[in-house]
């Protein structure tokens, strides 16, 4: 494991200043970057975790920011209120994804031709949609998604492999809607895969706080949340490995 140095990046689009996450690896690159998009939610620890994560593991990570340093924990209403009309905009998506792109590949030391992307919700969207409108990616693993739509003639010129993950019992984003997707990627030549969890519900991954961010006791959100949303710590940790052997599937 790498030793690793992580800082914020401020930027201003979409009419606000973000406050991205940067963790990277000590010593001289070039290493592959990866591009990371949070949940609806905003972007938190545990987002910045898997930057940090993926430092350790020998990428330059930037958890990107599109709700101008919010979060929304215990504010559903608030949250939907920002990322309804945010998905139903496509290109307002992909220009919120472009500037922390740039950013991401500006970035010295890190090899442009080994670009990759993560994303959750809201944010597996985002990367979605910059993939479709050509970012190089060269592989993608989005977690219970927002999902653009399957139309096999947006993705023909696409060379990225994609990881589709959803819990079996996530109302949200649900097995058959990223099947359905799956099989427009599958015509337009697309190497992907899905991963189901058993039991898992949307944000499976998002262990529950207290109001102040400190985490409670069992499974049982404490605060407000959309319905159909559960902690499920095993197959975080699943879902944690999958990504990583996706993205070890590239060269270094």
């Amino acid at each position: 494991m790498n030793k690793i140095t992580t800082s914020q990046v401020f930027y201003d689009v979409d009419g606000l200043n973000m406050v991205a996450h940067l963790a990277r690896p000590h010593g001289e690159g070039p290493w592959p970057p990866v591009l990371i998009g949070h949940d609806g939610v905003g972007l938190d620890d545990y987002q910045r975790s898997r930057a940090d994560d993926l430092a350790a593991h020998g990428y330059v990570a930037l958890a990107m920011d599109f709700h101008g340093g919010q979060t929304f924990f215990g504010r559903p209403d608030a949250m939907l209120a920002r990322v309804v009309p945010l998905l139903t905009d496509a290109p307002r998506m992909r220009a919120i994804g472009r500037v922390a792109l740039n950013i991401l590949l500006g970035i010295p030391d890190v090899d442009v031709n080994r670009l990759l992307a993560l994303g959750y919700g809201a944010g597996g969207h985002i990367v979605l949609e910059l993939a479709k409108t050509g970012a190089p990616f060269k592989a993608i693993a989005v977690v219970h998604p927002s999902l653009p739509q399957a139309n096999s003639h947006d993705w023909r010129d696409i060379n990225s492999t994609i990881l589709l993950c959803t819990g079996s019992e996530d109302p949200l984003c649900t097995p058959d809607q990223l099947l359905d997707f799956a099989h427009g990627l599958q015509d337009a030549g697309v190497d992907w895969r899905v991963n189901i969890y058993g039991g898992a519900q949307h944000a499976f991954w998002a262990r529950p706080t207290n109001s102040d961010g400190s985490p409670t006791e069992g499974l049982t959100h404490v605060q407000k949340t959309v319905p159909g949303v559960g902690y499920h710590p095993k197959h975080t940790e699943r879902a944690w490995r999958a990504v990583l052997d996706l993205f070890g599937e590239e060269p270094k």
